[in-house]
């Protein structure tokens, strides 16, 4: 079955809101007397598939008691040729002819007007196969806008731009293809607030899925799919979500056809077949068969790490009890304008205890927000929360790393610092002053092979504790690896898809602790406290450790 959206009509209501079984059936009569407008159903009326009626069903028959809709949000995230474009507009013409509101703005989004035009062209030409409707629009090809005379409403494909415009006065917005947006602006300015002055506003957001997890649409799907598994309660979000799980076997036919609703007739099982074929030999090719027809969210390159693997090594721990541990250090000084990396692994100290990965980001914060639009990634976000450092100024300020390793020195029992000497700068001059012992590593095979494979072997055995920091995940998960005629491996930065200096930090940082010697063993006095179950060495409270050790 697919991963989300479930066939029954009152799943989603409150127990306050009833169904108006008069206010559907209008609904779907109105888009059945549209038209398709393209390829061999061209002209054919516009007979919903299952799937589409209930949606449109539960939008406009879900009435609160004071009359008004319900849902106030949808979102339907399916595989491409499923015919949710053709649905969009047809929704789109319900609310701008249909709908009784007053001088109503409909607006049409996507990551860039041509795309945004991609579902407005579709309405247009449905008003324009339907002689009643075509004789109450007029219709303006240079704003892309349809105006309905009787109520003076209208419909407008915008650019991204409009983010940065206010005044908005929003009775619909058909948001297409979510994933295309390189951050949050548009989607947050059509879709909260703009709106609050009409009783009952409808943003239709469709989506495939995409490879980016710190994006917007990951995050609308995120609470698509925790509202579907009742995770989180939103009585004005409708979620739909086709997706196959990442378990699932993506060339078994019976997966396609649980995520496809219109398979055998918007799209054949043959061209699925016939795609799915060529993808068993090339691993880009079903990367974007899983992000396309089965809406998994998957990385589109040949990737060093299982994801999901990693994510099960997402334990967490005390920073304050690693402090005075020892530690090695990983430090990858990118260009001075990019992301730099210092990274912390703890080496397990009993029997059972795993390797700790503690890192640190660093970004110059005066260009961050261009950062965001030009890499389309969440930085403004991770330093909100902590997980991003943003130095003062246009490059990154390495006196402020160095003042921060200072600190870090002071604070944990850093025993070495392992650094790119292609890259060394006055920085790792002035940390070997202060008393670090700072390691040259080569970037090449027979230093990044051992660490890198040791990494990989950790994270299989779950001997490894991230505390999921979303930072480093996002740039492990963009780890490309070369291959040497033995089987060595090292991370490629030019190959990889964006930054992976905190991995390759990490990494460096697990080359210096495979090779360190084991830790002698500590005298003093050791016990343990049977009423708060926890264990002391010389009055310092240790880790917990298995009961099973023999003490």
């Amino acid at each position: 079955m697919p991963k989300g959206f479930i066939y029954t009509p009152t799943r989603f209501m409150l127990e306050t809101s009833r169904y108006d079984a008069t206010r559907a059936d209008h609904a779907v009569a109105v888009i059945e007397s549209l038209k398709h407008t393209k390829g061999e159903w061209c002209g054919k009326p516009f007979l919903l598939l299952p799937w589409q009626e209930q949606i449109v069903r539960d939008l406009f028959g879900v009435i609160k008691p004071n009359g008004y809709r319900q849902f106030t949000h949808c979102f339907v995230e399916i595989g491409k040729k499923s015919g949710k474009s053709e649905l969009a507009a047809a929704i789109a013409i319900y609310l701008l002819c249909f709908d009784h509101e007053q001088r109503a703005e409909i607006y049409g989004c996507a990551n860039d007007q041509s795309q945004a035009g991609i579902v407005f062209g579709v309405a247009k030409d449905m008003i324009q196969m339907c002689p009643p409707l075509r004789k109450l629009c007029k219709f303006n090809e240079t704003k892309k806008r349809i105006i309905f005379e009787p109520t003076n409403s209208f419909y407008e494909a915008v650019s991204k731009e409009v983010a940065t415009k206010f005044g908005l006065n929003i009775h619909g917005c058909i948001f297409d293809e979510l994933l295309g947006q390189p951050d949050r602006r548009l989607y947050d300015t059509m879709t909260k607030g703009a709106g609050a002055a009409r009783k009952q506003p409808l943003s239709f957001i469709i989506t495939t899925a995409s490879l980016n997890r710190q994006s917007i649409c990951f995050e609308v799907h995120k609470k698509a799919d925790d509202i579907l598994n009742g995770k989180i309660s939103d009585p004005t979000f409708y979620p739909v979500v086709f997706s196959a799980p990442d378990d699932a076997d993506w060339t078994d036919p019976a997966v396609w056809r649980s995520v496809n609703p219109s398979l055998g007739i918007t799209v054949e099982q043959e061209y699925l077949q016939n795609y799915v074929e060529n993808a068993k030999v090339n691993i880009a090719d079903e990367m974007t068969f899983r992000r396309d027809f089965l809406c998994q969210w998957s990385n589109n390159v040949t990737r060093w790490m299982p994801m999901d693997l990693y994510d099960k090594c997402s334990f967490s721990f005390d920073k304050e009890q690693l402090k005075g541990r020892r530690c090695f250090g990983g430090l990858d000084l990118s260009k001075t304008t990019d992301t730099t990396a210092f990274v912390l692994i703890f080496p397990p100290e009993y029997e059972g205890d795993k390797y700790i990965i503690l890192p640190f980001i660093f970004v110059p914060k005066e260009n961050m927000e261009a950062r965001v639009r030009r890499d389309h990634v969440q930085y403004d976000v991770w330093h909100r929360q902590g997980f991003l450092h943003a130095t003062e100024g246009t490059v990154v300020d390495y006196n402020y790393i160095q003042t921060f390793i200072e600190e870090q020195g002071k604070r944990y029992n850093i025993e070495e610092i392992a650094y790119d000497p292609w890259n060394e700068t006055q920085l790792t001059q002035n940390l070997s002053i202060l008393g670090f012992k700072m390691i040259e590593f080569r970037q090449g095979f027979p230093s990044f092979n051992p660490p890198t494979k040791e990494f990989y072997r950790l994270i299989l055995r779950q001997e490894i504790a991230h505390a999921g920091h979303p930072v480093l995940r996002w740039m492990v998960e963009n780890v490309s690896v070369d291959t040497d005629p033995t089987g060595s491996l090292k991370p490629n930065k030019t190959k990889s898809t964006e930054r992976i200096d905190g991995a390759v930090a990490a990494i460096m940082a697990m080359g210096r602790a495979m090779l360190a010697e084991p830790p002698k063993p500590e005298g003093g006095i050791f016990w343990y406290d049977g009423n708060t179950d926890t264990f002391w060495r010389n009055g310092k409270r240790l880790p917990d450790v298995p009961r099973s050790k023999n003490w």
